[in-house]
């Protein structure tokens, strides 16, 4: 597992430390609560489910943010759906957010950056990061298949979850990838 850990401490920790200021603490929080709403612009219909861009926002607010702050941002991200057209789809506020056929996902995304923050705490190496994202993508897709089987009203889960998941892997992999790249390169910066 020490392929997993690096024990050096790097500039860019200070985001989730718990004794960063609290202006820091705000503008970071706020900042991938605006990349996911961003992400969210990025789409691709294919089915009921859009490829976007958002779970870069997801899975970075967890890595970068820690489990607490990353929970803040998609939570505030989601707040802001109430309000503003921040999400993937035509709509916004809590119809929307609790009746689209992906609200399982956009509910899934504080949880998903809860388990990256927690499991990047000890695994922030370039591999460590990965599996870390992976383990919120779990989440993530656990949760948005499970609603989206009900909401679009699919005869098997099997439907399900190949419109909600199995499609979404390559990409998302390649997602987990980009991310982890530039969360280690970042990691090297002094």
């Amino acid at each position: 597992m020490n392929g997993l850990h690096s024990s050096r401490t790097a500039a860019i920790d200070v985001l989730r430390a718990t004794d960063t200021t609290t202006a820091i603490q705000v503008l970071s929080i706020v900042g991938f609560a605006v990349l996911t709403a961003l992400g969210a612009q990025v789409r691709i219909y294919v089915w009921e489910v859009p490829f976007t861009l958002q779970t870069l926002g997801v899975y970075g607010s967890g890595l970068y943010l820690g489990w607490r702050n990353g929970l803040m941002a998609q939570g505030l991200y989601l707040v802001m759906g109430l309000f503003l057209p921040v999400f993937a789809g035509d709509g916004y506020g809590p119809a929307y957010l609790f009746g689209a056929v992906s609200a399982g996902y956009l509910l899934g995304y504080p949880l998903a950056a809860v388990v990256v923050g927690i499991l990047s705490r000890k695994w922030n190496s370039l591999g460590g990061s990965a599996l870390s994202m992976i383990g919120g993508s779990l989440i993530l897709f656990t949760l948005g298949v499970s609603w989206l089987h009900f909401a679009a009203g699919h005869a098997t889960w099997f439907e399900s979850i190949d419109k909600g998941w199995l499609r979404f892997i390559p990409v998302d992999l390649a997602k987990i990838l980009l991310v982890s790249v530039v969360y280690s390169g970042t990691r090297r910066l002094r």
